[in-house]
């Protein structure tokens, strides 16, 4: 019982927190358990990215598939790993980027495609473990077994797809920064 009460605390202390950030659709996401920013940069043999705060808007409302905008990523560390965010694009869920950073770890990426509803995977250990997920879709109504792991998580944060990615990979942000105004900005090579 008490489990169950840190769980729905735990939500509604994430669903507060996020209200609502990014919002929209067209952004990715992913959420990385155990890494830090500086971590991410080291795994990925990048180095920080200075764009402009002109080229954001630009790419955010105008040109999202502009070579340099399809290459950078936001990234945040928050209580528990780092939020990677693009919010123009399906970079940050990237599948080869996602079994890259998961190695050793865990990592959940979500693409909120415009046209289908947002788009889920899990990478552990750099690998693919499972895709065409739907964070925040609520229980798999056609799945038969009872004892899948994130049935819980799935009820719990039904209707709140970033919320669930945080909790499905452990992060606890404290604030809506990672979603909203990154720490941090990525240019991945070509």
């Amino acid at each position: 019982m008490g489990d169950d009460i840190t769980a729905v605390q735990e939500r509604d202390r994430l669903v507060a927190v996020l209200a609502g950030a990014p919002g929209g659709d067209g952004y990715s996401l992913a959420c990385v358990a155990g890494l830090d920013a500086e971590a991410v940069v080291r795994r990925l043999g990048v180095r920080p990215a200075e764009p402009t705060a002109e080229q954001l808007r630009t790419w955010t409302e105008e040109d999202p598939f502009h070579a340099d905008a399809e290459r950078t990523i936001g990234v945040t560390t928050v209580p528990g790993g780092c939020v990677l965010l693009q919010p123009w694009g399906f970079g940050a869920s990237d599948s080869a980027l996602l079994d890259r950073l998961s190695e050793g770890t865990v990592a959940y990426g979500m693409y909120a495609n415009p046209k289908s509803g947002n788009q889920g995977s899990i990478h552990r250990d750099g690998e693919i473990e499972a895709w065409d997920l739907h964070p925040g879709g609520g229980p798999d109504e056609d799945e038969t077994d009872d004892d899948e792991p994130d049935d819980e998580l799935a009820e719990l944060y039904d209707g709140e797809p970033v919320a669930y990615c945080c909790a499905f990979a452990g992060l606890r942000p404290v604030d809506q920064r990672a979603f909203t105004t990154p720490d941090l900005w990525i240019r991945l090579p070509s």
